[in-house]
């Protein structure tokens, strides 16, 4: 059976009485960067602050009332779970969700509060495909109707219903859309997007997007199937998904004209530059179509750009992470292991002669070895201009011929840092 415009139609009618009806809005800052016309499809101010309800709740909607006597059954990394415990609250109908150990503490919460006491959350499993496997056998043992998260044709319609909304809007207002930009996890939304996208205005361009990371439906177009990644990188959590669905690989396989991938820290600098600018709280898989720009900008100049913007559940503990994952991406912060000598006035001669009258000092651990000449010290430095770094680095290799770079050793960096 194969998704289309018909069946995304369908559920829209049965969706626009119950989800936000989100802006299309034009976005003058992000259109001067990139000398453009970018609009934002707002999900993030979407009931659950992401567009996974559209889904959930349409997929619950289609299950038959006697599956649903015994209740529900999801897995997911916090949205889709969102989407599931609000409408099971709406509906009165047991849900037991399945999260992953990793899910940020802030979205847990958040599905507590949707679901009230209709719902039983269960951490299970380090990544989300993990948790997903335990809730499917779980979903068996009792007899209860698991909700996939996006590889089904009901959850991908609903998803789609975005992708209606932007051009129902777009005709009204006549404007031609030359790119639309999705985020990628297990490809519901791209998909969904992508086949409504394709029935209405085959002439736009539908960009899918995903974090450098994790980049399984990628994986899944060069092999020609669904194929699992080795490992993921679990930043970007709305999207960390090892192996895209079937059906969702499937439909994009044949709409989807282009995909890319974003940098983590790429994408963290996007957070932060829509926040400072425009006071958008997006989370890291919100920010992948926007963050995407970039790569596009010599592309997409003079174009119309449709970016949505899929989910607003950010952690606010996690920011002083995307700082930091941002000034690395960005060239200004960088960590090294320096050996120092064991002298009077070494640290006063290291500051003089090594560093830049514009840098600063962010990290400094140094622990005094008994009778050696010289002593480890752990070294943050953060440049106003990434132009400095060469002489930064010209100054180092004077100092210590023997320093050890940390953004040249991962798993140093991850023990140090």
């Amino acid at each position: 059976m194969e998704l289309t415009k018909e069946k995304i139609d369908e559920a829209h009618e049965v969706l626009k009485k119950v989800v936000t009806k989100t802006p299309l809005q034009y976005d003058r800052y992000l259109s001067q960067k990139y000398q453009c016309n970018v609009y934002l499809k707002r999900e993030d101010l979407q009931k659950v602050r992401s567009f996974k309800l559209r889904g959930a709740y349409y997929a619950i909607a289609q299950t038959a009332p006697e599956v649903l006597v015994n209740g529900v059954v999801c897995a997911s990394a916090g949205n889709h779970a969102q989407g599931v415990a609000y409408t099971c609250r709406e509906m009165k109908i047991p849900a037991t969700i399945f999260m992953p150990t990793t899910t940020p503490q802030q979205k847990i919460s958040q599905v507590q509060f949707f679901g009230g006491d209709e719902v039983s959350i269960q951490l299970v499993g380090d990544t989300f495909d993990a948790s997903a496997a335990a809730a499917k056998d779980y979903a068996q043992q009792n007899n209860q109707a698991f909700i996939d998260p996006f590889d089904d044709l009901a959850i991908m319609a609903g998803q789609g219903t975005v992708a209606a909304e932007i051009f129902k809007k777009a005709k009204e207002e006549d404007i031609q859309i030359d790119y639309l930009l999705a985020a990628i996890g297990g490809g519901g939304l791209v998909s969904g997007s992508a086949v409504y996208t394709k029935s209405v205005s085959p002439v736009t361009a539908v960009v899918g997007v995903e974090p450098m990371g994790a980049q399984s439906m990628k994986a899944a177009f060069e092999e020609g199937a669904p194929i699992e990644l080795t490992q993921v990188e679990k930043f970007v959590d709305g999207a960390a998904v090892k192996k895209v669905g079937g059906k969702t690989y499937a439909h994009a396989v044949e709409t989807v004209d282009t995909l890319l991938s974003v940098d983590e820290g790429q994408v963290c600098s996007t957070i932060l530059e829509l926040y400072s600018k425009q006071a958008i709280v997006v989370e890291p898989a919100g920010a992948l179509s926007v963050a995407a720009l970039e790569q596009m900008k010599e592309e997409i100049k003079g174009k119309t750009v449709v970016c949505i913007i899929s989910g607003g559940n950010n952690d606010i503990n996690r920011m002083a992470e995307i700082e930091e994952r941002s000034l690395i991406f960005e060239g200004l912060k960088h960590y090294f292991v320096i050996n120092f000598p064991q002298r009077p006035g070494a640290l006063k001669e290291f500051v003089n002669d090594v560093l830049g009258p514009d840098d600063d000092i962010t990290r400094f651990e140094y622990t005094k070895k008994v009778n050696r000449g010289t002593g480890p010290v752990i070294l943050g430095v953060l440049l106003k201009r990434r132009e400095d770094l060469p002489q930064l680095m010209t100054n180092l290799q004077s100092f210590d011929p023997t320093y050890i770079d940390l953004s040249e050793n991962p798993s140093l960096y991850t023990l140090l840092v």
